[in-house]
């Protein structure tokens, strides 16, 4: 047992074994607790009821969706088709007669436009908040500058007859360059072409602002105008690997430069501002540990595990320590580590009667085959020790 003790370790203060102090230890896995259940109980309360939680989905029943525009032109006599991914929407043939909505048309590539293209020709394509990156994939004329930008002209003002007395209320949209042919609406949140619609108010389809101004005549005129309607929702699923895209077509142009700026900036804050990691504070323990407990746990832990193996090393080790400061061997006192050759001569010139010292102290001695043989080899260490302690 006493190759195996420690020193004990001072004491600053009392140990807290009260109520507080078990309250202050448990409250943060409660408090994280507490808030993955609230987040569970938000989620449950606030999710599409229809599980179409998709924004502008056709059969969408929350503020995002757009149930409401579709079930009026139904009730007005249009035939509404969805077509959830590139192959409803081939089966669909939308024609002359035909009304195409893309929403979430973030899901849209290459491989993907090229077939909404070839399905819907001959019908009129409306697509709703189109991104930079599919402004570029979509078969567009040339853009020519906007004649009404820099005017003075109220978000509700657009050209066209069919929506010239309406006026246009949402909380957000993007705004969309015209292009060659086209007419540009309400600030350039509608581009009106012959063929091709780009909306960038998609709030405008949703159940929380349809009713809002003149937002569910502006819906109708527009998405009612022909017969049948083919609601296109783009699965991601339909991409191919040859869509893959670089995060910097996803961009704005003018977006480039402010990131650059701000991550120089980023990095010039984090050379100035950074710091290197001191030395360590050493404080003491507030409990006292004592060697006897220290001896104990670490040898349960060594029982319990069956490492027979280390424990003896340990054993032998603690030993070596000892015997070479006993018998004053040079680097001991310091600490050093004296070779095992060198501690073996002296203990021989020590106790010429001895000839198992190989066997107790080298570190290539027999490990102990058993519990009991570990037990006798501690004993014959302790006796070991005892005999050079006597003069």
């Amino acid at each position: 047992m006493s190759a195996l003790a420690a020193p004990a370790v001072e004491a600053t203060g009392p140990a807290d074994t009260t109520g507080s102090g078990r309250w202050r230890r448990a409250r943060w896995p409660l408090l994280v607790g507490v808030l993955l259940i609230a987040a569970v109980v938000l989620r449950v309360l606030t999710q599409d009821p229809t599980g179409t939680g998709a924004r502008l989905d056709p059969d969408g029943a929350g503020r995002d969706g757009a149930r409401a525009v579709t079930r009026v032109l139904a009730d007005q006599g249009v035939a509404v088709d969805v077509a959830r991914d590139a192959a409803a929407l081939e089966r669909a043939r939308p024609g002359a007669d035909t009304t195409v909505v893309v929403s979430s048309s973030e899901a849209l590539g290459p491989s993907t436009v090229d077939r909404l293209v070839e399905a819907a020709d001959g019908a009129r394509v409306v697509v709703v908040e189109p991104g930079p990156a599919l402004l570029d994939l979509l078969p567009l004329p040339a853009r020519t500058p906007d004649p009404a930008a820099g005017t003075e002209e109220p978000l509700g003002a657009c050209p066209d007859p069919l929506f010239t007395d309406l006026r246009l209320v949402v909380d957000a949209r993007d705004t969309v360059d015209a292009v060659a042919g086209s007419v540009s609406c309400f600030d350039r949140s509608l581009v009106l072409g012959p063929d091709l619609v780009l909306l960038g108010a998609g709030d405008l389809l949703t159940n929380d602002q349809v009713l809002r101004g003149d937002n569910a005549a502006i819906a109708l005129r527009l998405l009612g105008a022909r017969d049948r309607l083919v609601w296109y929702v783009p699965d991601a699923t339909d991409l191919g690997g040859e869509d893959a895209v670089s995060l910097r077509s996803l961009l704005p142009a003018p977006v480039v430069p402010g990131l650059t700026l701000l991550g120089l900036t980023m990095l010039a804050v984090i050379l100035w501002r950074g710091r290197r990691l001191g030395r360590l504070a050493i404080e003491p323990l507030p409990v006292v540990v004592r060697a006897l407990e220290t001896t104990l746990s670490r040898g349960r832990l060594y029982h319990r595990i069956g490492d027979r193996a280390h424990t003896a090393a340990v054993l032998r080790r603690a030993t070596r320590r000892r015997l070479a400061a006993r018998l004053g061997l040079a680097g001991a006192a310091r600490g050093a580590t004296v070779p095992t050759p060198v501690l073996l001569a002296a203990l021989t010139a020590r106790l010429p009667g001895r000839t198992d010292l190989d066997d107790l102290l080298a570190d290539e001695a027999p490990t102990p085959a058993h519990d009991r043989a570990l037990v006798d080899l501690a004993r014959a260490l302790t006796q070991l020790e005892e005999e050079v302690r006597r003069p």
